[in-house]
């Protein structure tokens, strides 16, 4: 497993690091879905063992995944597997759980939040974390002192390095000159890359700023695993934030379908190999420390770590944007 450094800090993260937004289960937040199908804590345990033995370091979090139930869930199979969760790159988000606050920015809520994630994943300070957003409010009202209350937070020893997440150019460049992580994140995939590809305004901004890329979705939800059926879509349950979306639908799953068997043509066609492809197409990207895919059990975590060490060519990168957008 390679490691690569967010930004300027000396906190390292392996490559291919795994996301737990799974592990909050079905979630509504202010009536609506947001979370995904149940896991079952033993498959989750042995994913995570699986993981840790292939040298994964990096764990990414956040207060909303089942409104804490991902953090408290990590900290338990932590202690199951006899680990000291030090050992380990613990992130966290804060965000889109707002309590009673009027904003989640709100300096209060900030600091509330952050001392129940400690309390959630048992641990004395947060190694990575996020504002999960880029939403402060109307003309940017909050961004100042949320920015100035992470910083306490850092100063304090409660956070170690910070973190912005956004899902817009704009929400990265309002908040990245006031905020100073020195790691962004956001989806990014072989179908969507907007954010990482080489000619990007946000690649010039982690440059100018000197920040490092976590990307989330590197799977596109495993859509680019080919394991859909257009005949057979799959159905999701209430409070999953799949459900109802056209991205699942017979007609997006068809219309990927022959793209999807070019690219087994050329990269082979295991769900290992589709994997592989997608995620070190992601990890070619400029700035990208680590993508962080989704597991639900061991099988998916094999799935993931087995794509560490395979590299893509310059013509490999070429042939996958061809192949999915022409």
């Amino acid at each position: 497993m390679n490691y690569r450094a967010l930004g300027s800090s000396d906190v390292k993260v392996s490559e291919i690091s795994f996301g737990c937004w799974t592990m909050g289960g079905l979630n509504w937040v202010d009536g609506s879905p947001n979370g995904w199908a149940n896991v079952d804590e033993d498959d989750v345990t042995a994913g995570i063992k699986a993981a840790i033995d292939a040298g994964v370091n990096h764990f990414d979090n956040a207060d909303v995944y089942g409104n804490g139930r991902a953090e408290r869930m990590l900290a338990r199979v932590f202690d199951r597997l006899g680990v000291k969760t030090t050992d380990y790159v613990v992130a966290t988000k804060l965000g889109h759980f707002k309590g009673t606050a009027a904003h989640a920015y709100e300096p209060a809520h900030i600091r509330h939040q952050c001392e129940q994630s400690l309390i959630n994943l048992k641990r004395d300070y947060i190694d990575l974390y996020y504002f999960h957003h880029g939403d402060f409010g109307k003309n940017a009202e909050y961004l100042e002192d949320a920015a100035a209350t992470l910083d306490a937070l850092v100063a304090e020893g409660k956070v170690r390095v910070k973190g912005q997440s956004a899902y817009s150019f704009s929400d990265f460049a309002r908040a990245v000159p006031v905020v100073r992580p020195v790691a962004l994140q956001s989806w990014a995939h072989a179908l969507d890359n907007q954010f990482v590809r080489p000619d990007s305004q946000l690649v010039r901004l982690m440059a100018e700023h000197g920040c490092s890329f976590v990307a989330f979705s590197p799977l596109a939800q495993g859509r680019l695993l080919d394991k859909f059926d257009p005949l057979n879509p799959p159905q999701f349950e209430p409070g999953d934030h799949r459900l109802g979306s056209t991205a699942f639908g017979a007609e997006a799953i068809e219309e990927l379908k022959p793209k999807l068997a070019t690219l087994k043509a050329r990269f082979g066609d295991s769900v290992e190999d589709l994997a592989a492809m997608s995620l070190n197409y992601i990890l070619a990207m400029p700035h990208v420390a680590c993508v962080i895919p989704g597991f639900r059990n061991e099988r998916q975590a094999r799935c993931n770590v087995q794509a560490a060490g395979r590299t893509l060519s310059s013509a490999d990168v070429a042939f996958v944007r061809s192949v999915l957008h022409g």
